[in-house]
């Protein structure tokens, strides 16, 4: 398992992206798969540099496990306001933005696009599990 720890500004997101996508690379990663993965970590990294800490500011761990034949999982943690992402209700896709209002596709894209999504609370952090199959 691959562990990365920075500072959850937006600006980081360059190297949280550079650190998926070079273990990605060494289990050669099909492309398809990168990409959703790729965009799953933006996602959940840009929510936690832009709400976890509200104005002050924490870390982000992201642990990546490629351990698991045909399997990718990637673990983010944080010290910030509790939050599961996962108890929102989806959007319905079925009304117009206008209809919709805001926010909400983003997580709604990440269930979408892997296998599993899991968020626990625990020990004071946030923790939100992706699992992609490849």
């Amino acid at each position: 398992m691959e562990k990365l720890t920075v500072e959850a500004t937006k600006e980081n997101l360059i190297a949280v992206n550079e650190f998926v996508e070079t273990n990605l690379e060494k289990i050669d990663c099909p492309m398809k798969a990168m990409m959703q993965i790729n965009v799953a970590v933006e996602e959940i990294y840009i929510n936690i540099a832009s709400y976890a800490y509200g104005d002050a500011s924490g870390q982000a761990e992201i642990l990546l496990d490629t351990d698991t034949p045909g399997q990718v999982s990637i673990v983010f943690m944080d010290s910030g306001t509790p939050y599961d992402p996962l108890a929102k209700e989806d959007p319905d896709i079925t009304l117009s933005a206008e209809e919709r209002g805001i926010g909400g596709l983003g997580i709604f894209m990440v269930k979408k696009s892997m296998d599993d999504v899991k968020y626990r609370y625990e020990d004071g952090k946030n923790i939100l599990t992706l699992i992609k199959k490849i």
